[in-house]
């Protein structure tokens, strides 16, 4: 590496090092009120602006800018427009605007809306996002934006984190005004997105339509050896993966993110990269930017990396676990036990909001992370359950209990829990065990939220956690404003916290059946697919929330349901069609060409050794028969099944059979196909297999 990691770092980011190098000082501090305050920007500053951003671009290599946003597709999205303007004496010069930062047009028709407006309507705005650095890639300089409808709806994933980011700091800061902190100006949400993901040989990624298609197998057993040694995990890298590893810190780098760590993982095949917490926002933007550079990257070794949430049967699937807190604008994490008893009686009331916004909220939170690709992963043994629990861990939860049935701490303190803020003891830093199958876990100043997908962008699941705990933030700083005896509220209002949403608080297994039973009996829910979890989405409470907090129109709120709804679809259709095609196409073609070899080694062996029965070989030609006979037989039902799902129009009917009808009747195709594979010999495979793709990078 030519450069000093300090010298690369952040180098393609038009941050705030490079702002106060080329803005004047005044254009400077107006910058940073917007981005601390909001504050509108007034034109001419924005030009001035403008001026920079282009020429430091220029001096980058850069010839065109684009408005990079984050449409609902789940991708990001971008339109590239020239630096160049004409001139009278038919030359041209760089420029570019503060209009042109500030707002563009791109052309919304083909994006999804979810109904919010017409296809023939294609006007759609994206406007700067300055608390979001400006960026370059391959040659072009990239604005992160909003992206909005012509009528002002959000059609993108931007405008929502930022809407619940204002609303839990407005909230917070009244809850830290009742403790006594006039200092504080704004509180934080910060994000730290660890990004699992797969990496195989391009090559032989090439070969298998499934992959291509889909992103995942839809075929395929597992090798003699798995993952069953557990010798991959945190294991000796690849020196080809060392290489992919290298090149990727360094350009993550160049982009200002934060990549602080990189192991195997797992599964074999399977790694994981985690940044250093930012930003909610500019964590959503660079997991983002992340995803894209991991692709790109790999392409450059002769790989591919693969995203998907379960790419594989049988091996580990991919999560992306978002770890959030709170902080305030002077450093102080709201979610760390503090030293006094204030900051104490402040942690235990925040987390108290935690606990029951995800009891009262745990619908939303699963239909935050419902997706085609992680319903294969939550509920299999390597994922958290479905099912949303938080966990707390044995010194925390042994301080709530005292505190809800008023005993004596039976910890390290040796005294009563008592919430008063005067005589409240030091509570234990996080000295638990964690616990890998917890959907939602405390592990000492931030909560974990691990059933997020790899594929999936972190926004949908920030704007729920962001917005609940706003909720609940808000009812408690009201009743404590109108109360008389502060103290004494804290303490009644904690205990009630406490008592009456315990039921989402599980320490234990996630991967025992018994809490599937035990969770049902508490009352929570159990939301198994993404049909499932959006039944629950535009109930009366979820609006109410939503709309409440300005977080989503009641409008935006069902345009998402739809959107979310018709992808669920759509891929399930892209991996019928898939599915068909590779068994009508390949496996078929292979295990009849292999029957017909095998059935003219039986009678050339016959006719050989005269007498000879051949009866191995005879057998496993009629048990090749047998499965290629019932593999027609389901691709057949699963054919006639599909031409039903593709004539419903409604689309949470839609959604539902394909989760009821065609999911079964694919899994009942691919336990047909998974039998022949291992019976086909290396000359007839039709695609490479597990072995292939997990053991040869």
């Amino acid at each position: 590496m030519s450069e000093s990691i300090p010298e690369l770092f952040g180098s393609n980011v038009f941050n705030d090092s490079v702002m106060r190098q080329r803005l004047p000082k005044e254009t400077y501090k107006s910058l940073k009120k917007t981005m601390r305050d909001g504050t509108p920007l007034e034109l001419g500053v924005a030009n001035v602006i403008a001026n920079a951003m282009k020429d430091w671009a220029i001096e980058k290599g850069c010839t065109h800018y684009t408005h990079w946003f984050q449409p609902l597709t789940g991708v990001t999205a971008e339109k590239h427009e020239s630096f160049i303007n004409p001139t009278s004496d038919g030359g041209v010069i760089m420029e570019f605007s503060g209009k042109e930062l500030i707002k563009d047009e791109p052309d919304a028709s083909s994006f999804p809306s979810g109904g919010l407006r017409a296809t023939f309507e294609a006007r759609g705005y994206t406007a700067w996002d300055p608390t979001s650095y400006a960026f370059v890639k391959e040659g072009t300089l990239c604005i992160p934006t909003a992206f909005c409808s012509y009528t002002g709806e959000a059609l993108d994933k931007k405008i929502p984190l930022l809407r619940s980011m204002e609303a839990i700091n407005k909230q917070a800061l009244r809850i830290l005004r009742l403790f006594g902190n006039t200092s504080a100006k704004r509180v934080t949400t910060s994000v730290g997105a660890e990004q699992e993901y797969f990496l195989v040989d391009k090559d032989l990624y090439n070969q298998r339509k499934d992959l291509i298609f889909c992103k995942r197998t839809l075929f395929g057993v597992l090798p003699p050896k798995g993952q069953e040694m557990d010798d991959h995990y945190y294991g000796t890298l690849t020196p080809r993966v060392v290489e992919y590893m290298h090149d990727l810190d360094k350009e993550l780098w160049k982009f200002g993110i934060l990549s602080k760590t990189k192991h195997n993982e797992v599964a074999p095949g399977q790694h994981e990269m985690a940044p250093i917490f930012t930003s909610s926002n500019l964590a959503t933007d660079q997991n983002q930017l992340t995803m894209e550079i991991m692709k790109k990257v790999a392409l450059k070794h002769g790989l591919y990396c693969l995203l998907s949430e379960k790419p594989f049967d049988g091996v580990n699937g991919s999560g992306k676990h978002n770890n959030w807190s709170m902080s305030t604008d002077e450093g102080a994490n709201l979610l760390d036990p503090g030293d006094t008893p204030r900051e104490n009686a402040q942690f235990l009331l925040i987390l108290a909001a935690v606990i029951k916004g995800v009891d009262e909220f745990q619908d939303l939170l699963r239909a935050s992370v419902a997706s085609a690709g992680n319903d294969h992963r939550l509920g299999a043994n390597e994922a958290p359950p479905a099912i949303i629990s938080i966990f707390l861990g044995e010194e925390l939860q042994a301080v709530l209990d005292s505190i809800e049935k008023g005993i004596p701490y039976g910890g390290r303190i040796k005294q009563q829990m008592e919430v008063g803020v005067t005589v409240l003891p030091k509570i234990p830093k996080d000295t638990t065990d964690r616990n890998r199958t917890s959907p939602f876990a405390f592990t000492g100043n931030k909560f974990e939220f691990r059933s997020v997908g790899s594929a999936l962008s972190i926004s949908g699941p920030n704007v729920v956690l962001n917005t609940v705990v706003a909720k609940e933030l808000d009812d408690f700083a009201t009743e404590l404003e109108g109360s008389k005896d502060f103290n004494t509220a804290l303490a009644d209002l904690i205990k009630r916290t406490i008592t009456e949403h315990k039921r989402i608080i599980f320490n234990g297994n996630g991967y025992d059946e018994k809490w599937v039973q035990e969770a049902e009996a508490r009352g929570l829910l159990n939301l198994r697919t993404l049909p499932d979890a959006m039944e629950h989405y535009l109930d009366k409470k979820n609006i109410e929330l939503y709309t409440k907090y300005g977080v989503y129109t009641k409008a935006e709120m069902k345009s998402h349901h739809a959107v979310k709804l018709d992808k669920y679809s759509k891929i399930l259709n892209i991996e019928v069609n898939t599915m068909l095609d590779m068994i009508y196409k390949d496996l078929l073609p292979a295990a009849y060409s292999f029957m017909n070899d095998a059935s003219e080694t039986v009678l050339k062996v016959k006719q050989v050794a005269k007498g000879a029965k051949c009866a191995a070989g005879v057998a496993l030609v009629k048990e090749m028969t047998e499965l290629s006979d019932a593999l027609v037989s389901e691709a057949e039902k699963l054919a006639k099944l599909h031409e039903k799902a593709v004539k419903i129009s409604d689309e949470a009917k839609q959604a539902r059979f394909y989760a009821d009808e065609i999911l079964p009747q694919m899994a009942a195709a691919r336990t047909i196909a998974d039998k022949m594979e291992p019976l086909l010999g290396e000359k007839y495979k039709p695609y490479p297999n597990y072995a292939d793709l997990l053991f040869r990078v």
